[in-house]
């Protein structure tokens, strides 16, 4: 078993246990390939959705910066296996909202970065 392997059985497990209450189902969405005609301004592509789990949490205050990271900002951290489709800037992330969980929320992806074992992804979100 490699070091991926390992860390994201490790993470799932955690997600599963210690993390259970923390750990929040999402949806995202991008428009897929499609033809667009610039006389009527309509385009042929259809919306492209997937799903994962991760945990959603709030920026230190310290990151901050108001240019890069505004307040308000969130840090998805979900699992690359467990994610049906790879985030990306400009996608819309669908998930519960952190201060009334029986909400839903839309975020707009602003940054995705992955770890250097490729077992998780880390997202910026940016309330849409």
């Amino acid at each position: 078993m490699g070091l991926r392997d390992e860390l994201q059985a490790d993470l799932a497990e955690a997600f599963n246990t210690d993390l259970a209450d923390a750990v929040l189902s999402f949806t995202g969405e991008y428009m897929g390939p499609g033809v667009y005609d610039p006389v009527t301004e309509e385009t042929t592509a259809q919306p492209v959705t997937y799903s994962g789990r991760g945990v959603l949490s709030r920026y230190e205050d310290r990151r901050i910066d108001n240019v890069n990271i505004l307040v308000g900002d969130l840090r998805l951290t979900a699992l690359v296996n467990e994610v049906s489709d790879v985030p990306d800037i400009g996608h819309t992330i669908t998930a519960p909202d952190l201060t009334d969980r029986t909400k839903q929320a839309a975020y707009q992806v602003k940054t995705v970065r992955v770890d250097p074992a490729s077992a998780t992804y880390r997202v910026q979100l940016r309330k849409a």
